[in-house]
């Protein structure tokens, strides 16, 4: 699969890096961040920005609270999204990926607290306060999928392991999920960003950190250019609560790789992640905005807006190209009735070059 996606995603060695400038609604809270730094430079105005702005901590019984707000599940507001499920259906509540936001606890068939940057990692380690109650890094989770994922290190599966884009065991580690390791690895960097040496990457995961600048490994690197943010999915939804200190459960830091993937490549380098910001440019060139929705989809169509005509080419997570269609202002709509759930990867390509996006199909 890593294979596949070096095909679609241009190296950043390849060309000069993007003019970075955060929309409008963003200008604020990263008014002291220097954008046209790169490597270290950026990312120690990212530390200071993401702990001047942690004003509120929360205790971890408060997390349970801020979980049923952050975490809903936007097709039915009574459950919360399970970190590492994928599947309600096939009668395993282990692999569920919903549940009842008050069926919270520790006992069989509850959610609980995962630490994606597990405690026993920590140098010391995370305890319950602190990073330990860090909301941006605790989500919810099955009581005993949580239980097999322990403290494992995360680690890429293996060749035909999860052809579903499930999680699981792997490999002396532990699989995300298809759909969840993007997720897992803007958090491991957030984590990074905020608590320093105390939550180092390489502590957490199997991969080299021989071509960052400091203890970045390139497997989260990947991941993060694999699994895009989904716009106003998941990510975005706690990212924008947790951004504003007035709400009750919020710390008031976001985290900057949900903000823009992109942010993670100038720093580390690596694989040329989703750049989200609108007055991004690449060799002077201003890229053409494209939006896909809904994302999510649960219907059998879904929207592309683009001032350009597109070929969209539709693959699943194994690299198979499904279905090939043209998108023109005048027909925006491609068609996916013929997939079934799961995560594809859209690549958009027009004349002026291409453009990935993921697409998470209920």
């Amino acid at each position: 699969m890593k294979h596949f996606y070096t095909l679609l995603l241009a190296f950043v060695t390849s060309f000069a890096f993007a003019q970075l400038a955060p929309p409008t609604e963003l200008e604020s809270y990263y008014s002291n961040v220097d954008f046209s730094t790169t490597g270290i430079s950026l990312k120690n105005d990212l530390i200071d920005v993401t702990e001047d702005k942690h004003v509120n901590y929360l205790s971890y019984s408060d997390v349970w609270d801020a979980s049923r707000i952050t975490d809903l599940d936007p097709n039915n507001s009574d459950n919360v999204i399970l970190l590492y499920g994928y599947n309600d259906t096939d009668g395993s509540i282990t692999t569920d990926r919903t549940r009842g936001k008050f069926e919270n606890g520790g006992n069989v068939g509850d959610w609980n607290r995962e630490h994606v940057y597990p405690k026993s990692l920590g140098n010391p380690n995370l305890g319950t306060s602190g990073p330990g109650s860090d909301a941006q890094m605790l989500r919810p989770s099955d009581v005993q999928r949580n239980g097999q994922r322990g403290s494992l290190w995360f680690s890429d599966k293996a060749t035909g392991e999860f052809t579903n884009g499930e999680s699981g065991a792997t490999n002396g580690g532990w699989y995300p999920g298809d759909e969840w390791k993007g997720d897992c690895a803007r958090i491991i960097m957030y984590m990074y960003l905020r608590y320093g040496e105390r939550c180092l990457p390489t502590n957490v995961g199997f991969g080299s950190s021989a071509s960052t600048p400091d203890d970045m490994i390139d497997m989260f690197l990947q991941w993060n250019a694999e699994d895009p943010v989904v716009e106003g999915g998941l990510e975005d939804v706690r990212n924008a609560y947790h951004g504003n200190a007035s709400n009750e459960f919020a710390q008031g830091n976001r985290n900057p790789f949900i903000d823009n993937p992109y942010l993670a490549t100038v720093i580390w380098g690596g694989p040329e992640a989703q750049n989200r910001w609108e007055d991004l440019s690449v060799t002077d060139v201003q890229q053409d905005r494209i939006k896909l929705f809904p994302n999510p989809a649960n219907g059998n169509e879904v929207t592309i807006l683009s001032n350009q005509t597109l070929v969209a080419e539709v693959y699943d997570i194994l690299g198979k190209k499904i279905t090939v269609q043209n998108i023109t202002t005048n027909q925006t709509k491609l068609n996916i009735s013929e997939l079934t759930k799961g995560v594809y990867i859209i690549k958009l390509n027009s004349e002026n070059g291409s453009q990935t996006k993921r697409l998470v199909k209920h």
